[in-house]
């Protein structure tokens, strides 16, 4: 046997009998559904490798796509594990940008428009121009909606017409948004710059016109790779046909189940339609599940085993490969400050019985769900990442540390081995292993810069397991070359602490423990699901968040969302189910509300009296413009006694109480428990924890004595 031929015959040794399928595919266009935890990038790195080894081509003139920095770089690092160098791995957007930076100078004259990270202003001004009164919050709308229509090709003229066809609900008037649309158009002309949608529609543009561009994009790029197919847009979808021209050697990866980013624009239709435009396809399904228990995995069948509409008829019925597990748990709590009080008591809980905080996640619908749950796990201690907030690489402590290992490279530290010398460097900037803090932004903070003491011994690992290294182990100097191409490439390390994320931004990743909250209806499906097609696309994140457990999975809602406040229903999805812990109910026709003898509670603000949408507006019971009723004095006390239990605990002041639940005690003084439990952010910990300095605050006693008893309290 050739070293070729034994190469190739250690690649498809691991594989099961669909992933060898999909992997030895003969050239040309192949679509492979991949159910969740089946293995696709597996799947997918191991074609990529079989094309190059057998000598289709070389890495080099390969081109993967996918819709993640993160996916991107650990895609490139399996590539490389596999004996595969130079491969085009990159998300849509950075690889149309590094071809417009190369081929597109010319057709602006010389120079690229700035790319923008933040659109928001360019909306606001459009808005203004078109004479449009608007807020921040209807800006960021006519933001989305904007990325929405370029997404999908609709211009400003056809934009009325079009979402009027799908039934769309637009943020305001369809006439003002296409004006809005226009205006926005034209004042990044006049700025210089370009959004993230320009640079693929500009790209795609340049493959077309420039056949100079085209040919040798074309003669570079002869094999693609599609990871994540479902989540196409038809503008990222013009631009792989340029980049293909009249070639078809394409395989794209999907799963019909999760097409859950409708909102920007994302369409299963390239997926569904895939073997109708490609008639010589080759098709193959993925569905042994290699990550969850067949507990979960049977749970997740149930749930998308009921979806109708389109992306169902290709939905999987996915086979657990795992040994048994627990049972998935469900429990009904009082209310949302309860839930989120007993999960994080539950996440610590694990922690403590061994499971690490970075195999720990709680998923909830929508980002408000966070801070109830961000407050709740510090107040035990427990490390939290949230996903969504600022890039690893760009956060302060972790810029700090990297600056400072330079520096030290440069130094005879750098002469050290090379953990030593990472502890050295980051003593500098007054971290060390052994001095982790108490739970919140300290915690977290010092929890980024560990994941970068952890890299380097995986750095080191990697090193010593590479036949192909010989020679001493890498230094310091060699690590900041590591830690500069994972920051330009957005290839971040794990960081230790419960993961706090929504269900969209949990697509695409897993953990041994996940906490699925507020599954009551009204939350998931969130109320503005009107239609069978969107109320399909929530049943859908849902069964995204029930795969991405391996082993533990917990449902749960609170009964009522504030203490005392009207009783809610379990989401419909589950109802039907009869889990046990949850009622069970008949699930109602698509598209229809529950029948419920009481109608929804509409909070009305306390001075005009007009309805409250904004979530903080709720919160305290009143319009941000209308004038408060809070007691001023009262607020100052506790915002002192606020800060000073805070310092004394070693812990950020708003997780003890954040500004808005203040603002709702001062306004409100409550004289009881009761009253006090029922106002946003007090649940069952901290009304024990803080209640009686809280109300001896309310009836007139000092700060110093508020403290004393919180100290009593312990």
């Amino acid at each position: 046997m050739s070293a070729r031929d034994e190469a190739i015959h250690l690649l498809l040794s691991g594989l099961d009998p669909e992933q060898c399928e999909a992997v030895t595919a003969e050239p040309g266009p192949v679509c492979v559904l991949a159910g969740a935890g089946t293995g696709k990038t597996r799947a997918v790195t191991h074609r990529i490798a079989w094309r190059v080894l057998r000598g289709d081509m070389r890495g080099q003139h390969v081109t993967a796509v996918t819709f993640t920095a993160r996916a991107a770089g650990e895609m490139r690092d399996r590539l490389r594990g596999l004996g595969v160098a130079g491969v085009n791995a990159r998300t849509f957007h950075s690889a149309a940008l590094r071809q417009l930076r190369y081929f597109g100078t010319k057709r602006f004259g010389g120079q690229l428009p700035e790319l923008v990270d933040s659109t928001l202003k360019f909306t606001a001004i459009a808005a203004a121009r078109a004479g449009l009164q608007t807020s921040r919050a209807k800006n960021y709308d006519l933001t989305t909606e904007i990325e929405w229509a370029a997404s999908s090709l609709i211009g400003p003229d056809d934009y009325v017409s079009a979402i009027a066809a799908i039934g769309r609900d637009a943020p305001a008037a369809p006439e003002d948004v296409a004006k809005v649309y226009a205006a926005y158009i034209e004042a990044k002309r006049r700025a210089g710059v370009m959004d993230f949608a320009d640079v693929l529609a500009y790209t795609a543009d340049l493959i077309t016109d420039v056949d100079a561009a085209a040919d040798q994009i074309r003669n570079q790029y002869r094999f693609f790779v599609v990871d994540e197919y479902q989540d196409v847009t038809p503008l990222q979808q013009r631009l792989l046909d340029a980049w293909l021209g009249d070639r078809d050697d394409i395989t794209v990866v999907g799963d019909a189940s999760q097409t859950i980013y409708s909102f920007t624009g994302a369409t299963s239709e390239h997926l569904l339609g895939f073997t109708r435009k490609h008639p010589g396809a080759q098709l193959v399904r993925l569905v042994r599940d290699y990550r969850s228990t067949p507990q979960v995995v049977g749970l997740a069948n149930q749930i998308i085993g009921e979806s109708k509409g389109r992306e169902a008829k290709m939905r999987l019925e996915l086979i657990g490969q795992r040994p048994d597990g627990p049972a998935v748990s469900a429990e009904v709590f009082a209310d949302e400050a309860e839930e989120a009080d007993m999960i994080a008591r539950r996440c610590r809980q694990l922690i403590a019985d061994g499971t690490s905080p970075s195999e720990v996640a709680v998923l909830y619908r929508t980002n408000a769900q966070s801070q109830a749950y961000e407050e709740a796990l510090a107040s035990y201690g427990v490390p939290t990442v949230v996903t969504g907030a600022a890039r690893f690489f760009d956060r302060p402590e972790v810029r700090q540390a990297v600056i400072a290992m330079r520096s030290a490279a440069k130094t005879d530290i750098g002469e050290m081995p090379l953990a030593e010398a990472v502890a050295a460097a980051l003593d500098a900037v007054g971290w060390r292993a052994d001095a982790a803090p108490s739970g919140g932004a300290q915690r977290e903070a010092w929890e980024a810069v560990a994941a970068l003491a952890s890299l380097a011994d995986q750095f080191l690992d990697h090193h010593r397991a590479d036949p192909d290294k010989d020679g001493p182990d890498p230094d310091l100097d060699a690590f900041c070359a590591e830690l500069g191409r994972r920051a330009s490439e957005q290839h971040a390390p794990a960081v230790e602490g419960v993961t706090l994320a929504s269900l969209h931004a949990a697509k695409g990743l897993e953990w041994d423990a996940v906490f699925l909250v507020g599954l009551a209806d009204g939350t998931l499906p969130t109320t503005f699901a009107r239609t069978e097609t969107a109320l399909e696309e929530e049943r859908r994140l849902l069964y995204v968040g029930i795969t991405r457990a391996r082993e533990r999975l917990q449902l749960s809602y609170g009964l009522a969302r504030n203490s005392g406040g009207r009783e809610r229903r379990l989401t419909r999805f589950l109802a039907p189910l009869g889990l046990g812990g949850f009622p069970k109910t008949p699930e109602p026709a698509p598209g229809k509300p529950r029948s419920s003898k009481k109608a929804a509670k509409v909070l009305d603000c306390s001075g005009c009296g007009k309805p409250l949408t904004d979530a903080r507006d709720r919160k305290l019971g009143h319009c941000a413009d209308c004038p408060a009723t809070m007691d001023e004095e009262l607020f100052e006390r506790l915002r002192d006694w606020r800060v000073t239990v805070a310092k004394r605990d070693g812990k950020p002041a708003f997780t003890v109480f954040t500004d808005v639940t203040l603002i709702a005690i001062a306004e409100r003084c409550p004289g009881s428990d009761r009253e006090l439990a029922a106002l946003h952010g007090i649940g069952k910990s901290k009304l024990d924890k803080y209640g009686p300095a809280v109300l001896s605050l309310v009836n007139g006693g000092t700060v110093d004595d508020a403290v004393a008893m919180c100290e009593e309290a312990g």
